[in-house]
C-alpha cells in the first residue's frame, strides 16, 4: 500500500491521506468510507475490481480517522445531547467533510469525479453531490441515508454492540470490530472473521483516537435531513442498499433513492452493513457500469 498525504486540503487547510489505484488516465472513481472507518476499509479486492473494469481508484481516510489530521483540540463531542436536538458540541458538519472531499480534489488535479460513498461516507458523498454539483460525474450511495430519522435508523440490537466504554487496547479494538460485525454483518454470506480481525488490528495501529468516532458522529446527527435538498441532485445516481441491514435500516435506501430523481435503487438480499467477498464482483460492476455510462453521456464542460 502506497499511501500519500495532501497538505492544506479545502477551506479547513486539513491533511488528508491517500491512495491511487489504476490508470490515472482512467476515470477517477472516489471511494467514501463511513463512521469511524479508514480508507483500508475499503477491500483491496473490491478496488482491484474496480481497477479492472476500467476505473482509477482514490480512497481516503476523512477527518478524525486513520492518518488524516485529527481535531483533537475541538470541544468535548455530547452524542446524547446532539441526539437529543442540542448539537452545540458539533466541530464541524458533513458539509465540512464534503468540502475536504472536494478539496481533495483539487490537491490531485481531479475537476470532477464518480463519488462512492458508503454509511456515512455516503451521506458525505450526498452532501458533495448537493453544494458541488459540478465535481461529481456520478452518485453511488451504499448503506446509507438522507438524514431523516423517521428512517435508515439502527436495530437496537445492532447499537448494544456500541454500549460501554471505548476499547483501550488493540485487543479489546479487534473483539469490539467482531462483535459489531456479527450484529451487523451480511447474514446471507460467509464471516470472514480472519479478514475482520486483521483489517481491526491494522486500523487500530493506524488510529486508536478514542474521541473522533464521537466528533464524526455529533457531525452526522447536526447536518440534518438532507431530504429536500437531494430532490435537486441531477447527476447519473445509483443506490445499493443491504436487505438485511441492521446499522441502517434498509428504508434509508429507499428514501435516497426516492428523493433524487432518476435514481437506480438496487437492494441485495442477504447483505447487511459491510461489504462481503462475493458480492465484490457485482458492486464493482454496477458501479463501473454506472462511471462509465455517465461519462458517455456528459455534456462538456462550458467554455470559460
Amino acid at each position: 500500500m502506497t499511501v500519500e498525504k495532501a497538505s492544506n486540503v479545502g477551506p479547513s487547510g486539513i491533511e488528508v491521506a491517500y491512495e491511487r489505484l489504476g490508470d490515472p488516465q482512467a476515470p477517477p472513481v472516489l471511494l467514501v468510507m463511513g463512521l469511524a472507518g479508514q480508507l483500508i476499509n475499503w477491500p483491496d479486492g473490491l478496488c482491484a475490481e474496480l481497477v479492472d473494469r476500467g476505473l482509477h481508484v482514490v480512497r481516503f481516510d476523512n477527518r478524525d480517522s486513520g492518518l488524516s489530521t485529527h481535531l483533537h483540540d475541538a470541544p468535548p463531542p455530547d452524542l446524547p445531547a446532539a441526539l437529543a436536538g442540542d448539537a452545540s458540541s458539533a466541530s464541524y458538519t458533513l458539509s465540512d467533510m464534503a468540502a475536504d472531499t472536494v478539496g481533495l480534489l483539487d490537491a490531485l488535479g481531479l475537476d470532477s469525479a464518480h463519488v462512492v460513498g458508503a454509511s456515512m461516507g455516503g451521506m458525505i458523498a450526498q452532501t458533495i453531490a448537493i453544494e458541488h454539483p459540478g465535481r461529481v460525474r456520478s452518485l453511488t450511495s451504499m448503506m446509507s441515508t438522507t438524514g431523516d430519522p423517521s428512517v435508515g435508523q439502527a436495530r437496537p440490537e445492532a447499537m448494544a454492540a456500541f454500549a460501554g466504554p471505548p476499547p483501550t487496547t488493540r485487543e479489546e479494538a479487534i473483539e469490539r470490530s467482531v462483535l459489531i460485525f456479527r450484529l451487523a454483518g451480511s447474514p446471507g454470506f460467509a464471516f470472514d472473521e480472519a479478514a475482520l480481525r486483521d483489517r481491526a488490528g491494522l486500523s487500530y495501529d493506524r488510529d486508536h483516537d478514542r474521541v473522533a468516532v464521537a466528533r464524526q458522529a455529533v457531525a452526522v446527527v447536526a447536518s440534518g435531513d438532507r431530504t429536500p435538498r437531494l430532490r435537486s441532485v441531477e447527476v447519473p445516481t445509483l443506490v445499493i442498499h443491504g436487505a438485511e441491514d441492521a446499522m441502517c435500516d434498509p428504508s434509508g435506501g429507499r428514501a435516497t433513492a426516492a428523493a433524487i430523481p432518476g435514481a437506480e435503487l438496487v437492494m441485495i438480499d442477504g447483505m447487511g452493513h459491510d461489504l462481503p467477498r462475493p458480492l465484490w464482483p457485482d458492486l464493482a460492476s454496477r458501479i463501473a457500469t454506472l462511471a462509465h455510462h455517465a461519462d458517455a453521456t456528459r455534456q462538456p464542460p462550458a467554455p470559460l
